[in-house]
């Protein structure tokens, strides 16, 4: 089987890299990949699975009772090419959103991550520590993922925007 390179890749490892730095290291439960809306056209994401607690690896019956992010939590980067903007699907370009894991494996409801879709790698660790914190509060479906956070956009744009937006085209042309 080969590993296919795709165009996100240098940048989810730059944010990884950050991450763990800041001591905060993706499991091994994270990865890249590109995806389909609607069986019609494809987007590229990446999910980043962090434990802040240290209890994913446990049973229900191990997690302290208390535990802050008992399951996880999830930071998902995704890049659409808007294509399908006109029938609910995002528009072009890319976005960050977190959200807890259940016990089953599955998420509560993503929430905008108040970031620039292509933050520096600093930008997505400050954003991931007040989630981690609570300073930062999820959303939900009624009212459209938006964080409960009055701070606005943190950090800046990631030194290699231009040249990453410029793959994601490519990218899309090619699909």
């Amino acid at each position: 089987m080969t590993t296919r390179t795709l165009p996100h890749d240098p940048y989810i490892e730059a944010v990884t890299e950050a991450l763990t730095a800041a001591g905060l290291a993706p499991t091994d439960h994270s990865w890249t990949d590109d995806n389909e809306t609607r069986g019609t056209y494809f987007y590229l994401n990446a999910v980043l699975t962090l434990d802040p607690s240290g209890t994913v690896r446990g049973t229900d019956e191990d997690i302290p009772s208390g535990a802050a992010w008992p399951h996880g939590l999830i930071l998902t980067w995704e890049w659409h090419s808007g294509r399908e903007a006109d029938q609910g699907e995002p528009e072009r370009g890319p976005v960050w959103q977190f959200a807890a894991l259940k016990s089953d494996g599955s998420n509560e409801y993503p929430t905008d991550l108040p970031v620039y879709g292509y933050a520096s790698p600093a930008a997505v660790v400050e954003a991931a520590r007040k989630v981690i914190a609570r300073e930062i509060g999820a959303g939900h479906f009624f009212n459209g993922g938006q964080a409960r956070w009055d701070g606005g956009i943190i950090g800046d744009s990631w030194e290699h925007a231009d040249e990453l937006e410029a793959a994601c085209a490519a990218w899309d042309a090619k699909e």
